[in-house]
């Protein structure tokens, strides 16, 4: 069920207009009113249904409203908050949809002072390595998980309408510690992007580059696919979970050494171990997200 009447997304991109079309979908009959750095883009998603009013001034954008949303790369959670909080109303709910948990939260705390017990951290799960308005799609977020990381002064009944709303769009909610969350989505999310990122920059770094790419086929698409999403997102998303990250990499390249030694000792056995138990895990972890996505259907 969702309590709130007039919904302002900041970012209406894939994120925050997908999350808008899944409302609508649901058959939510408040208004949903678009925030972008970019009127252009603004206009796009304007056209597109995805939001009620275009272009208004954030006076008018934030009268009445009781729930924001930001969908905005979260290294401009700060200024972002700090620009609209002369506008915003003294009981409007925020929440956001980063992939970084404490550095948000930070943030949220420097911007936002007392007012941040109305903060509610949340992380939909789910994605796409395209961008903008026309990236946007209504299921989204079915049978996807969304991660609220409850601060100590939210309220319960704050927690419960933000959870409600995403609900609503079809995930299925789950709660971590920012910490806990920076924690995992280090090694499972983030992680693989920079792999991505750094393996088709080798590639187009090489000098037989297009040789390469003339070659590149199944195993490179689907290993790289995530290497066309947002630059400036990642740049962000990678710095602000730093820590993680770094401990990540180099437990990374620990295993990539373990495999290089097996490769120059032609220890067939030892690199045929690693690539069983790899595939095992992965064959696990398949099953047990088609069962819950068969499940929620």
């Amino acid at each position: 069920m969702i309590v709130f009447k007039k919904i302002v997304i900041c970012g209406v991109g894939l994120i925050g207009g997908s999350a808008a079309l899944a409302l609508r979908r649901s058959g939510y009959t408040g208004r949903i009113v678009g925030l972008e750095r970019s009127p252009e883009v603004l206009a796009r998603a304007y056209a597109l249904g995805i939001v009620d009013d275009a272009g208004s001034s954030l006076e008018e954008t934030f009268k009445d409203a009781d729930l924001l949303m930001l969908a905005v790369p979260v290294a401009q959670t700060a200024k972002v908050l700090k620009s609209f909080l002369p506008y915003l109303p003294e009981d409007i709910v925020i929440t956001d949809t980063g992939s970084t948990k404490s550095d948000v939260v930070a943030m949220a705390r420097e911007a936002l002072g007392d007012r941040v017990k109305k903060f509610i951290p949340a992380h939909p799960i789910a994605g796409s390595e395209s961008n903008g308005p026309e990236a946007a799609f209504a299921t989204l977020f079915e049978g996807k998980k969304t991660v609220i990381a409850q601060l100590p002064e939210n309220s319960e009944e704050d927690v419960a309408n933000v959870a409600g709303l995403w609900e609503t769009c079809g995930s299925i909610i789950h709660y971590l510690t920012p910490a806990g969350h920076d924690n995992v989505f280090a090694t499972v999310s983030h992680l693989p992007h920079l792999l991505s990122y750094g393996l088709v920059d080798y590639v187009a770094n090489h000098a037989l580059s297009e040789l390469f790419f003339q070659y590149a086929a199944s195993g490179f698409r689907d290993f790289t696919r995530i290497a066309e999403s947002s630059p400036e997102m990642w740049r962000d998303i990678s710095l602000a979970n730093r820590g993680h990250l770094l401990e990540g990499l180099d437990a990374y390249m620990a295993e990539l050494a373990h495999i290089r030694a097996l490769l120059a000792h032609k220890d067939g056995a030892g690199l045929e171990a690693i690539f069983s138990n790899a595939r095992q895990a992965r064959m696990n972890w398949r099953c047990a997200i088609e069962a819950a996505e068969s499940k929620n259907k």
